[in-house]
């Protein structure tokens, strides 16, 4: 895997790359937010650090998802819970503290990876969506309401396929965390919670997307 790594301290990038280098996989260090709008191409994922020396690494993420669909995982020692909601919110496909264990870390790379090929090949076969004056086009990527597009993450895209591919029918919050972040036991259930209420607010459609309690969500009035 080509994993592009945004970290400034020496120390830390440095025996990370090695320690990815050593289980096969690509790793191109950067220490600039810059170089990661400019070479995020290059990758399959994206390790980024908040504490960037140009730019602070959430506005990198901003920016990197207004261009890129490549997966973004959050690798930073700022946990505090108004870090930890902005990124999800922002686009992240995970958000992991500082310290992690390198196996937790590359079991999550995997996760993410795994579930944005499996989305690639399921997008192909998708079509569009309509329910109430809501248009959701699954090819490419795209949600309409009364005929404005709406502009969504991509984690809030992916939930609303999931729920899509179901129209009408109640889906289990496992069901989402495992299709979504690819296994319902490395997810945050709270990531889940922050992103269906971001969804929420953006369609402005109350009653489209239902609350199941105790189980989990429906598309469809």
């Amino acid at each position: 895997m080509r994993v592009l790594l945004v970290e400034d301290d020496d120390g830390v990038g440095d025996a990370l790359a090695e320690a990815l280098a050593a289980r096969g996989h690509l790793p191109t260090r950067v220490r600039r937010g810059a170089d990661a709008l400019t070479r995020h191409h290059e990758a399959d994922l994206v390790l980024l650090d908040l504490g960037l020396p140009d730019t602070d690494g959430l506005e990198v993420l901003r920016m990197l998802r207004k261009v890129a669909d490549v997966p973004v995982l959050v690798l930073t020692a700022r946990g505090d819970e108004r870090s930890v909601v902005r990124g999800l919110r922002l686009g992240a496909d995970d958000y992991v503290v500082k310290p992690v264990r390198l196996a937790e870390l590359l079991a999550r790379m995997d996760t993410i990876t795994q579930r944005a090929a499996v989305r690639s090949s399921l997008t192909a076969l998708t079509h569009v969506v309509q329910v109430s004056d809501v248009e959701i086009d699954m090819a490419a990527r795209r949600v309409r309401a009364g005929g404005d597009e709406i502009s969504l993450t991509t984690k809030e895209f992916e939930l609303l396929a999931v729920l899509a591919r179901r129209l009408g029918t109640a889906v289990s919050r496992q069901q989402l965390m495992d299709e979504v972040w690819g296994d319902a036991y490395l997810a945050i259930s709270r990531s889940l919670d922050v992103h269906m209420t971001q969804l929420r607010g953006k369609l402005k459609r109350p009653g489209l997307l239902t609350t199941i309690r105790g189980f989990g969500y429906r598309l469809g009035e």
